[in-house]
């Protein structure tokens, strides 16, 4: 973890996805296949902890896909316990699976309650995902 001189820390971590499981809602003749997925994973690092995410994503014929998300992560960044919701966007192109994210803002709740932040992920497919996120943490008001 580093900070920045605007506030901000960096919290680096890896991910490891234990299920992937996706499923198609709708195949049609032409265009791309939408599917809907179910990833299980955990992170270690900065931020230490498991997820639970949902997917959306186009997949098209030649193997590239847009996919957006929303995972729940149960754990710790920089040691402060609670959980956060990510909001996830991204692109496959080859073997390759990249992103931004963004904690949803009023997500946190125990110690990571105010947390707010910004970051991204890049993996080959099939390997674990090294991940950033940028966070600070804003006043709580009860």
């Amino acid at each position: 973890m580093s900070t920045s001189g605007n506030g901000k820390a960096r919290a680096n971590a890896v991910i490891t996805v234990h299920k992937y499981e996706p499923a198609a809602y709708e195949s049609p003749a032409e265009g791309p296949v939408l599917n809907r997925i179910h990833v299980e994973e955990s992170f270690s690092g900065d931020i230490d902890g498991d997820g639970v995410t949902e997917f959306l994503q186009a997949a098209h014929a030649d193997g590239t896909a847009s996919f957006v998300g929303i995972e729940r992560v149960t754990g710790t960044v920089a040691g402060r316990a609670g959980t956060f919701l990510l909001q996830d966007a991204g692109i496959v192109t080859g073997s390759v699976v990249e992103g931004d994210w963004f904690v949803v803002p009023g997500s946190g709740t125990g110690a990571l309650a105010g947390l707010r932040g910004e970051g991204g992920f890049r993996a080959n497919l099939g390997e674990n995902a090294q991940v950033y996120l940028d966070y600070w943490f804003e006043a709580v008001t009860p």
